[in-house]
């Protein structure tokens, strides 16, 4: 076994209990001190001191030696290094003897005041009166670098030893990027030169603003100088260096540490105002050391007078839900009537902005777009992806009691030459609207209606003017700004894939930009309507409750006869959590030849995600026969080629295929070699079961291309192919993937693993590999099954169960910052809970398992 390293072994104590307020209550019940029968009342605690300190030369020669040995096992720095050793990044050597001395010297110091051994009496050369705060923070250093970095302040500002970092918003902070984030693809010809500088902006309610940060010592501070804090300050401006709104003066702090500060209500922030803040820390020597900015935006509220904007839909799609009318088939039927997915699109033209941008005596100060979208949605201005997040946008939800809203600030691209901007929605089904197929997930409990959009667009000048444009609505009334049209996305799952049509994204290529059009003459943009339902909330909770069992018939309320009957939309709430981004970017370990076209590659480890391709999609074959589950019976009686690729988590070991995951609990498959399926099986009788599936549900994504000479006019598919690099409204549970057909393996690959971009905070590591790997396998699972709820799988089910929520969450908090997350979770619920006080299986109710829990009944 190795040697322990003592100063590794202190973190790890350190880590397993890191909150000050906690280690004081614990000294405070540990058992009364021993008192001698001889020798006068000395204590255990001082017995134990005079021991320390007679070990004190010992120990200095001990840690020095070991400062030598760390230097040469930690190959170019590290870690822990970077924190008792080092003030440089890069690890750079202690400059002489002495300073290995000090450095030792000030380890056992810090030992001792960590381990209770030494309190503020018992040392009154040195002025420390609490190390807690520096053990809590020590484990951070390596976020000070980010504090560092952005605006540079006043140098009086930058001498501190504490340095705050991790800036939050009611628990949500600003996230520029992900270590996952994918190469950008090409933009489109005409996209706009500007940019957005966050893939995730905080929005609040005016009335609910909290301030929040971490803070850690600064590498090579005085102990003592670093020990707690004295107090803050919050200084927060307009956006773009507008007015000060704000300004908490120095905040002089007691014992307590300060780690929050709500917003004055003295003061009223407006709806559409982004806010840039900053937090200003106090060491034990009155020096101050700021934070880099930071910023958050104040959103409408959830009132529907808070809101100019009002859903629309595609008017067909509209009709589909519609009791009496010309579409009277069965739900698959309809369903398919409303692929391809929509797109909506808005014009803000010069006329409706000229006058405010023009202003010189009161110019723009910010550009806030709130956007929010039934099933999942990415927005675009001028052609400029606002995000990379996609998958589960908005967060999954009981959509009938509450939806959230994203904030994206779009002040680059008022703020240039250009007076025509167009904002582009691109849509998919998520857990609204998707493929209506029973398994272990039900879509027909769940709420569901057409695709569906809001959105606004606030113009805040400096003066702090408020301006609302382009608000979503229907054609009923007056010609609406907005248009939609189908769009390239034939049909987005969560469980069964995605399909992509790529003619039909060339033929639509520069949609959301200003001077591009529809160039496919069978694309035609048209006025959308208002979404529209008869059924209240109260009616649907009752709907459900009646099916659940938990309200008896005889009080049920009698309701008018329904017209509409989608679901209801529940209140508007900012996004009460990050969205679900990519967060790793992995390669492939092993490429294989499986012959016909069709390669597999392994990453290694389980994911939940999809497959991106760095260089765009490589040119199709079409192949005499194509394998089992790759066929596309659309695409080739058209004589179109098309790409597939099969996602799954393990492999048939007689012939190295994938085994294919039975998702979402449907289809019958032996698992052998032969793939042998009942042909006449449960999957036959289910309505919507996808035909080229192979009797399987699979998880899989197709790409089409149309043939060259299909009279596609000036369409430059070649062109559009380096633009497609993903599937976006899915994710699959997958180490393996098969990508058919191509000639040659496509180069470039990778796989984006998703989920909820909070922050990762907890470490752990051990001399034990087994041991090791067991908690990077916990850590993989956590990761597979946070996709804006905690799930049981991220394949056959990806429900959030009760049970799985109390058994994980404990290790989910030791590893990652779930303050927000299990925010939400408890509203979600507290959405699901019935009258009589119960709670369901699943937290949006799904009839499964509640008979072993505390469900409807209790």
């Amino acid at each position: 076994m190795p040697a322990i390293n003592p100063i590794r072994l202190r973190l790890a104590q350190m880590a397993r209990n890191p909150h000050p307020q906690r280690r004081r209550q614990q000294r405070l019940q540990r058992p009364a001190p021993v008192v001698g029968t001889t020798g006068g009342a000395t204590t255990g605690r001082r017995v134990s001191f005079f021991v320390f300190a007679c070990t004190i030369p010992f120990a200095t020669i001990v840690l020095i030696w070991q400062h030598s040995q760390l230097m040469e096992r930690l190959e170019g720095g590290g870690e822990y290094y970077s924190v008792l050793y080092s003030d440089d990044e890069s690890g750079t050597e202690l400059s002489s003897w002495g300073d290995s001395v000090q450095q030792a010297v000030d380890v056992v110091k810090f030992v001792a005041y960590g381990s209770g051994l030494l309190s503020k009496n018992d040392d009154e050369e040195e002025d420390y009166d609490d190390d807690d705060e520096v053990e809590d923070e020590i484990d951070d250093e390596s976020n000070s670098e980010k504090s560092n970095s952005g605006e540079q302040f006043a140098a009086t500002e930058q001498a501190g030893s504490i340095i705050p970092f991790d800036l939050s918003v009611n628990h949500l902070q600003l996230i520029t990027d992900t270590a996952g984030k994918p190469p950008t693809p090409p933009l489109p010809p005409h996209a706009s030169s500007a940019s957005i500088s966050e893939d995730f902006l905080p929005v609040v309610k005016p009335s609910e603003v909290i301030f929040r940060w971490r803070h850690t010592p600064k590498v090579g501070s005085l102990t003592k100088d670093a020990a707690r804090v004295t107090a803050y300050r919050i200084v927060a401006h307009r956006s773009g260096g507008g007015a000060l709104l704000w300004d908490s003066d120095k905040v002089e702090v007691g014992d307590e540490l300060p780690y929050s500060s709500p917003w004055p209500a003295t003061i009223v922030l407006k709806p559409g105002e982004i806010v840039d803040w900053r937090v200003i820390l106090w060491d034990a020597a009155d020096e101050a050391h700021s934070s880099s900015m930071s910023k958050f935006a104040v959103g409408p509220g959830e009132e529907e007078s808070d809101w100019k904007g009002r859903w629309i839909a595609h008017p067909f799609d509209m009709d589909t839900f519609k009791t009496e009318g010309k579409i009277q088939t069965s739900d698959c039927d309809k369903w398919k009537m409303r692929r391809s997915l929509p797109l909506f699109r808005a014009r803000l033209s010069s006329k409706a902005i000229l006058p405010i941008i023009k202003n010189e005596e009161d110019p723009i100060a910010s550009a806030l777009l709130v956007v929010s979208g039934l099933g999942s949605f990415r927005v675009s201005m001028d052609g400029v992806p606002l995000s990379t997040s996609g998958p589960i946008d908005p967060p999954f939800t009981d959509y009938s009691s509450r939806v959230m809203y994203r904030g994206f600030d779009v002040t680059d691209f008022l703020v240039g030459s250009s007076l025509s901007h167009v904002v582009g929605i691109t849509m998919g089904s998520g857990w609204w609207d998707h493929r209506p197929i029973s398994g272990m997930a039900k879509p027909e409990l769940l709420p569901r209606g057409p695709a569906t959009v809001i959105a606004q667009l606030y113009l805040t000048t400096s003066k702090g003017k408020v301006h609302i444009v382009i608000p979503t609505e229907g054609s009923e009334t007056t010609k609406s700004t907005w248009q939609v049209t189908r769009g390239h996305i034939r049909e987005s799952d969560l469980f069964t894939g995605e399909i992509v049509d790529v003619g039909v994204m060339s033929a639509i290529e520069g949609w959301d930009t200003p001077n591009g059009k529809a160039k496919d003459e069978t694309e035609r943009w048209i006025q959308p309507v208002a979404y529209r339902t008869d059924v209240t909330v109260e009616e649907r909770k009752q709907q459900i409750a009646l099916k659940a069992k938990a309200m008896e018939w005889a009080d049920r309320k009698t309701f008018p006869r329904r017209q509409y009957f989608a679901a209801p939309i529940g209140k508007l709430v900012p996004s009460e959590i990050p969205p679900v981004m990519a967060m790793e970017r992995i390669a492939p370990d092993e490429i294989h030849d499986l012959g016909s076209g069709r390669w597999l590659f392994d990453f290694g480890k389980a994911i939940s995600g999809m497959l991106h391709f760095d260089d765009g999609l490589p040119s199709p074959i079409i192949p005499e026969t194509y394998p089992r589950a790759h066929g596309f019976k659309a695409a080739s009686e058209r004589g179109d080629s098309f790409i597939t690729v099969i996602y799954g988590e393990s492999l048939e070991m007689t012939t190295g295929d994938i085994n294919r995951v039975l998702v979402a609990g449907l289809g019958l498959h032996d698992g052998g070699p032969r793939h042998v399926s009942n042909s006449r099986g449960e999957q036959d009788n289910i309505p919507c079961f996808p035909e080229d599936h192979d009797g399987i549900l699979s998880q899989r994504d197709v790409f089409m291309f149309p043939k060259r000479s299909s009279g596609a006019g000036d369409v430059n598919v070649d062109r559009v192919l380096t633009r497609v690099r993903q599937s976006h409204f899915t994710t699959h549970g997958f180490r393996f993937a098969e990508i058919c057909c191509t000639a040659e393996p496509p180069a470039d690959v990778h796989a984006l693993m998703y989920r909820t971009a909070f922050p990762e905070w907890g470490t752990f590591d051990s001399s034990n590999v087994l041991i090791n790997g067991g908690y990077e396998l916990v850590k993989n699972a956590m990761n597979s099954n946070m996709l804006s709820v905690q799930s049981d799988c991220p394949h056959r089910e990806k429900l959030p169960y009760g049970g799985d929520l109390v058994a994980d969450s404990p290790a989910a908090m030791h590893m990652f910052d779930m303050s927000s997350f299990y925010k939400k979770t408890v509203r979600d619920w507290i959405d699901g809970q019935w009258d009589n006080g119960a709670y369901t299986e699943t937290s949006v109710w799904q009839n499964l398992n509640d008979y072993a829990g505390i469900g409807h009944g209790a």
